[in-house]
């Protein structure tokens, strides 16, 4: 058979399958739970356009297609997304309204909404209940002095926010794995708060502000400009951003979440972000609050920015970061606040930044073009400057297909990583999957 027949039959397959599945929903109204496959994905979409309305988008992760299938409401301007371990909770923050969307994405159905005091770029959805959390720097109640707080959000409830719990600036919030403890990062802070959410007292629990340690709160001093944490069973890699967020020097410092014992921190490049693949500590950061030289890097690529991020790779067994002040090792990324990193299955590993020096213009290549993103390939240690523009705001890595998807720029980019390129083939032609308004986050509900 020739490959030009072979390829004929394949469309036609399709063809015939796509008209069948068009046929399907015709006759039930929608693709219904028991109809879907294995393999949804969802990027929440923004309104910009009159004709367009935000939603959360399903898309159909093994094609890379829009499926004609009914969307998750969740308000105007949805964006940033959380979803539980299970994948069956999925939480969406609309910053029109500061409203937290929550959706069952195993029956599709909507689940309550949690209005919030203020805006907030960080939620965690711990367990397989409908029970999330959001740090919110802004908030406040009557009668009370605090700014900042985490707040408390149950789905199953009218309402949503059963409990204010204030820690002041109150930014970044990780939990443990059974949502028993939630590490939260303030703002100019040089302490981590440690809370235990079950003891807290609605409808707002001020124990944070009054007499700690007690039983909702611990306040464990001894970082350096914390404003992150990767957990492994009972040990908190905080990353401390030191002089990039105006204390001395970045670092990564373990905490003993059993006993809040606070370890001796390991200097590196930079860290605010990093990924956790077996006993190597992948940390992203700038270390200053522009980033070295890109010049003074061996491995940075000549570039017009002047300025780059680093990323060190840390030995947890022994505690040890061979990059850390070694022009000559050192790896360079893109410059910018780093906060998404993911790794594909194959071991690329995908690091995204926000407010990075962009270079040229994609919907206009003349020489250089690159933005916030960079891959590093951990089987050859080299890495890749994508030639694409604007933040990242989501990852998604599958374990069954080569591919990773990326929120960058507002359009949602797809890469084969086998190869570190645009994905393109008749499904995508340009490598981008076609979601009409801004593409603020990505987030895979099923296991594939």
């Amino acid at each position: 058979m020739s490959l030009g027949a072979l390829g004929l039959k394949r469309h036609i397959l399709v063809l015939v399958a796509g008209l069948g599945t068009g046929l399907s929903l015709i006759s039930c109204g929608g693709l219904g739970p028991s109809l879907h496959p294995v393999d949804r994905v969802v990027a929440s979409q923004g309104v910009t356009a009159t004709f367009s309305q935000g939603s959360l988008v399903i898309i159909d992760g093994l094609y890379d297609t829009l499926p004609r299938v009914n969307q998750f409401s969740a308000g105007t301007s949805p964006s940033l997304m959380a979803i539980s371990p299970s994948r069956n909770v999925l939480a969406a923050f609309d910053a029109s309204s500061n409203t937290v969307f929550g959706e069952d994405t195993i029956k599709e159905t909507s689940l309550g909404a949690a209005h919030l005091s203020g805006p907030t770029i960080s939620m965690v959805v711990p367990t397989a209940s409908q029970l999330g959390y959001a740090a919110v720097p802004s908030a406040s109640a009557t009668g009370y002095s605090f700014t900042g707080a985490v707040q408390v959000m149950n789905f199953a409830l009218p309402g949503s926010i059963t409990t204010t719990i204030a820690v002041n600036n109150a930014q970044t919030v990780v939990s443990n794995g059974t949502g028993s403890q939630l590490l939260v990062f303030s703002n100019d802070s040089n302490s981590v708060t440690v809370l235990n959410p079950g003891n807290a007292v609605p409808v707002v629990d001020t124990s944070c502000l009054t007499n700690p340690p007690n039983a909702v709160c611990t306040i464990i001093p001894g970082f350096d400009r914390p404003v992150f944490a990767v957990i492994n069973g009972n040990t908190a890699y905080i990353l401390n951003c030191g002089a990039e967020c105006g204390g001395v020097q970045a670092s990564v410092q373990t905490l003993d979440l059993t006993t809040l014992a606070v370890g001796t921190p390991l200097p590196v490049n930079g860290a605010t972000d990093a990924f956790l693949s077996g006993s190597q500590l992948y940390v992203a950061g700038n270390g200053t609050p522009t980033g070295p030289l890109c010049t003074s890097i061996a491995s940075a690529a000549p570039t017009a920015a002047t300025y780059c991020g680093t990323l060190d790779i840390v030995d947890l067994n022994t505690m040890t970061d061979p990059y850390y002040n070694n022009p000559a090792m050192e790896i360079a990324i893109p410059d910018g606040y780093h906060w998404r990193i993911d790794m594909s299955a194959n071991g690329q590993l995908f690091v995204g930044s926000r407010m990075c020096t962009d270079i040229g213009n994609v919907n206009n290549p003349v020489g250089e073009v690159r933005g916030c993103l960079a891959i590093y390939n951990t089987t050859n240690n080299t890495v890749l400057f994508p030639p694409d523009n604007g933040d990242v705001v989501g990852l998604q890595s599958f374990t069954t297909r080569d591919i990773e998807y990326v929120a960058e720029g507002g359009y949602l980019r797809v890469y084969d990583t086998t190869r570190n390129v645009l994905l393109i083939n008749d499904f995508l032609p340009q490598g981008t999957i076609n979601v009409i308004g801004y593409v603020g986050d990505v987030k895979a509900i099923d296991f594939f």
